[in-house]
């Protein structure tokens, strides 16, 4: 039995588990690296790698339970994808589990925020990423990568971080309020604060890998200099998981490059660690 981390499989029963992760393997409209399609594999093979005790929560996040979801794979067309990821969400939604997923180019997440969104009601959509995403079609589909957050900006709380490189276009379409530019982020120590007073009760969050600086993740499909750093990424989730309530997440763009393991690792750590801040233990009474 495959699992992630190899973890015993007595943590990753589908009836026991309260974590769920599905893979959804989609690479169909990505314009520059390709190889996102492939990526499920390289996570899995990096977290077994890993060490299962989280030192900054004093947990062992497993033994709550992951459970890998059979695989999505087989995609006709952009909107074929789109209505199979939205479907298989929305009956994901009623296992009670918290959801994680992982791509995959960004354009599976569009399914997902509309089953999200549907089934909570008010949604906040944290964005986290090199890109806008903000395009109401390209290359002929509204379901592109680029398009991602679009439908999301119309119908959720979004607030995008570390956004540096977009269309002109993409501007007309932003809430210039809730976008936190990577420049200004490097220049306004209070930039964490300032999301979290954004933030509603309910939050899914989108990590794109591309936020990152390609000095730590050069693995994506289309990579940008001046990005986040490891540990200000894991301060600010950190918070975002103290003081909302995260429903669910997706890790989207990791494109493998060969003979180069640390960005998998990274992705994989990435995961745990953000398992590892929705269900710390709580402080116990004195």
């Amino acid at each position: 039995m495959k699992t992630f981390a190899n973890i015993d499989s007595t943590y990753a029963q589908k009836e026991s588990a309260k974590i769920l992760l599905k893979s959804i393997a989609y690479d169909g409209t990505s314009t520059w690296g390709k190889g996102s399609d492939k990526a499920f594999p390289a996570f899995l093979e990096a977290s077994n790698n890993m060490e299962l005790y989280d030192i900054e929560t004093d947990s062992e996040v497993f033994k709550h339970g992951i459970y890998l979801d059979d695989e999505l794979s087989y995609f006709e067309s952009p909107e074929d994808m789109y209505h199979q990821v939205y479907n298989n969400t929305a009956q994901l939604l009623q296992t009670n589990k918290f959801l994680t997923f992982f791509g995959g180019e960004h354009s599976i997440s569009i399914g997902i925020i509309k089953a999200f969104r549907e089934h909570f009601g008010k949604l906040t959509v944290l964005h986290i990423d090199a890109h806008a995403d903000l395009r109401s079609t390209y290359n002929g589909s509204k379901f592109n990568h680029a398009c991602a957050m679009y439908n999301a900006s119309q119908t959720c709380n979004l607030i995008q971080v570390g956004i540096r490189s977009m269309d002109a276009e993409e501007k007309k379409v932003m809430d210039l309020q809730k976008v936190h530019y990577a420049h200004d982020q490097l220049q306004n120590e209070n930039w964490i604060n300032n999301v979290i007073n954004q933030l509603t009760d309910h939050v899914y969050i989108t990590f794109d890998l591309d936020a990152f600086d390609p000095s730590i993740m050069p693995a994506t499909g289309t990579p940008e200099p001046g990005g986040l750093k490891w540990y200000e990424t894991l301060t600010f989730l950190r918070k975002v998981f103290n003081e909302t309530n995260v429903v669910g997440f997706d890790i989207v763009e990791l494109c493998p490059i060969s003979g180069l393991s640390h960005p998998q690792f990274l992705a994989a750590k990435l995961y745990y660690k953000m398992l590892s801040y929705k269900f710390k233990p709580l402080k116990k009474q004195s």
